[in-house]
């Protein structure tokens, strides 16, 4: 194709097409994806690019796995939709929840299907004040998440995502939902004489439950790692206290595992990491790959007891819930995780990326942070490397940083003037190594 067959594209994306986080000025040099290959995308101009997020963090096993798409027709051909109301099943469905059972949680054993992670995280908001009832505890019906968490922008999951710019055209907000500072690393300032920077953290739950009053709070909604706020991989001693924090107070844990699921952060779940084991948790993204809109929430044998006991029916249903052809999807790709050994190969590639960014760009005056755990990596740049200072918003250093990573070969995300590193798992290390070229070649071309 000419150079000319993109912005053609382009210009009849915008005659009709709204798109999420809709911009016009900011799509007007967007890209047209026609065609991928592992790790790669292709452009309506032929040319390629690493995909250095994996699309939305989604597409762990990258594009052209034949195996996903056999399943979906199959599935199609055989039985392309049926309702999963109750009175309702197919088999893939049937066999996902079993699937599902051996992999996650100990203590999970149970599963509801859904669209997404954004109806996933509604779904458990409306499963914990359904639990709290049936235990006769209806005033337990307020959420807890954190500031930097994503947990989708549905009116009730916006209400738990807590970054601002996701709220104000679309104020007011639900009551109900707060947020507490995150343990962010770099920059969360622990009061002196705090035992640690992790505790010190954690406990800025405790405060919060205590100031709402604990019979008042139904669950705390965090990611292992938080990642579209800027991959911030918490302290060892974080969610253990967490977990005494929830047992404490009668709070129950949900773990967001929509992006460290299914082996992103070198473990199959993210609390896998500090040996901690959630009430509720919710999954999307690789448990697909990207190939079919899938999600869920996993149930705790306790509340799904409490649940099954009450005798009534969960009034709570999505037309698309346990969608045959996603599911048969998702059977598919299991396989591959476990077949592939998509944990092992997140943790060691992930080793890699993060030591090869470390070396290339460490001693950089405008360098402030480089982190990562299994697959997931960021780099997060400052105006003042000493004082921690941030650059002006204004400045827009982090998409110049894309920018130029765009014209080098490499399309990721930027959360501000962090850029955000989580390609494929089944990326080579001959491109996890270009990734790294590029993003170095870029930041000295934008900050020298």
């Amino acid at each position: 194709m000419s150079n000319d067959a993109e912005a053609a594209l382009i210009d009849r994306d915008a005659a009709h097409l709204i798109h999420p986080l809709h911009s016009r000025s900011g799509h007007s040099a967007g890209k047209v994806w026609v065609a991928g290959e592992g790790a790669y995308l292709i452009d309506a101009n032929g040319d390629r690019f690493i995909d250095g997020l994996s699309g939305l963090w989604n597409n762990t096993a990258g594009n052209g796995r034949v195996e996903l798409v056999e399943a979906a027709a199959r599935q199609m051909q055989e039985l392309a939709y049926a309702s999963g109301y109750t009175g309702s099943s197919n088999p893939r469905a049937i066999e996902l929840a079993e699937r599902l059972s051996q992999l996650s949680y100990s203590n999970i054993n149970h599963f509801y299907f859904t669209s997404g992670g954004g109806e996933a995280t509604d779904s458990n908001i409306k499963m914990a004040r359904y639990y709290w009832k049936l235990r006769g505890k209806p005033e337990k019906t307020k959420v807890i998440s954190r500031v930097w968490g994503y947990h989708g922008v549905t009116i009730a999951a916006m209400c738990c995502t807590g970054m601002s710019p996701y709220w104000k055209m679309f104020e007011p907000r639900m009551p109900g939902f707060l947020h507490i500072p995150t343990p962010y690393p770099y920059r969360y300032e622990a009061p002196e004489g705090s035992p640690s920077q992790g505790i010190a953290a954690a406990d800025e739950l405790e405060k919060a439950i205590l100031a709402e009053g604990a019979d008042t709070v139904a669950m705390f909604l965090a990611e292992p790692v938080q990642g579209a706020g800027g991959v911030l991989v918490p302290q060892d001693d974080y969610f253990p206290r967490i977990r005494e924090i929830c047992d404490k107070y009668d709070v129950l844990l949900v773990s967001d595992e929509v992006i460290t699921g299914f082996g992103r952060t070198g473990t199959m779940f993210g609390l896998q990491h500090w040996g901690v084991q959630p009430d509720l948790m919710q999954y999307a993204k690789a448990i697909t790959s990207g190939y079919f809109p899938l999600g869920g929430i996993g149930v705790s044998d306790e509340i799904a007891e409490v649940m099954q006991e009450s005798g009534e029916p969960w009034m709570h249903a999505y037309t698309y819930s346990a969608h045959p052809v996603g599911c048969a999807v998702a059977l598919a790709m299991l396989d591959v995780v476990e077949k592939e050994d998509f944990p092992a190969q997140a943790a060691a590639k992930g080793e890699r990326l993060l030591s090869g960014l470390r070396s290339a760009l460490a001693d950089h005056p405008h360098v402030g942070d480089i982190r990562g755990l299994g697959l997931m990596c960021a780099v997060e740049y400052v105006k003042d490397r000493a004082t921690k200072e941030p650059f002006d918003a204004k400045d827009g250093t982090g998409t110049k940083i894309h920018s130029a990573t765009v014209e080098r070969g490499m399309f990721s995300r930027v959360r501000g003037d962090v850029y955000c590193l989580a390609p494929p798992i089944v990326t080579s290390e001959e491109t996890l190594d270009k990734a790294v070229e590029i993003l170095a070649d870029a930041t000295r071309a934008v900050l020298g």
